[in-house]
């Protein structure tokens, strides 16, 4: 397949920082994209890139208000309401639990590149045109962590840990889980804080942490 011209891509670019934000719609520009947006939030992020009809949303991978997952989150959304649309994530870091989660599903039209790599603009305009044609683009440093063998997480839990995400795996709810082993709600509460700690899941508004820590128990199993 032959790669979308340059005239007809579309972006909408989400980046905190105004002077990267800037500097990428340079970027763009020199490149030939069209700029359908520019922003420094996800905040409805599926309906501004909807509105923007764009080709490919490109995104950083920690954005307010937190820092932590928003640009992944976002990216994931926009995935699941836009099959069509081509993302690439920014990251000043390697983050290989968002690599995996974004590269979940073996869908292509997905990148994941370092910011600090962001500076040929022919390298650049190519990962863009292999996203926006569907392909995978990852960093070299990125591979590599993905490639390595770092230990098993899931191995440190407690025996009690170990149940209360078993449990979970299974869909049952704190209280469910409380019942099942004969604990209070608290204790439980508890545990499952504990194995996002073990598990190295940040804090989240959602309960996306929950999906991913028996993500990573079922992908072990």
């Amino acid at each position: 397949m032959d790669a979308p011209s340059a005239e007809a891509v579309r972006v909408v670019l989400v980046e905190d920082s105004l002077l990267l934000r800037e500097g990428l719609v340079r970027l763009f520009d020199e490149a030939g994209y069209v700029t359908a947006g520019a922003y420094g939030d996800a905040e409805g992020i599926v309906e501004r890139v909807r509105a923007a009809r764009a080709d490919i949303a490109i995104l950083d991978v920690r954005l307010p208000p937190s820092f932590r997952d928003e640009g992944v989150r976002a990216a994931l959304a926009l995935r699941a309401a836009l099959p069509g649309l081509g993302i690439l994530v920014l990251s000043q870091y390697i983050e290989g639990v968002y690599a995996r989660e974004l590269l979940a599903s073996g869908a292509g039209g997905v990148g994941y590149l370092l910011k600090d790599r962001v500076t040929s603009l022919d390298d650049f305009t190519d990962a863009v045109a292999r996203v926006r044609g569907g392909g995978t683009v990852l960093d070299p440093l990125v591979v590599s962590q993905l490639l390595a063998s770092p230990p098993d997480p899931v191995a440190t839990l407690t025996p009690r840990e170990r149940d209360v995400l078993e449990l979970m795996a299974e869909g049952r709810s704190n209280g469910t889980i409380a019942e099942r082993l004969f604990i209070g709600v608290g204790a439980v509460e508890k545990n499952v804080s504990a194995i996002f700690t073990k598990l190295g899941l940040g804090e989240s508004p959602s309960d996306h942490r929950r999906v991913l820590a028996v993500l990573r128990y079922l992908q072990r199993s």
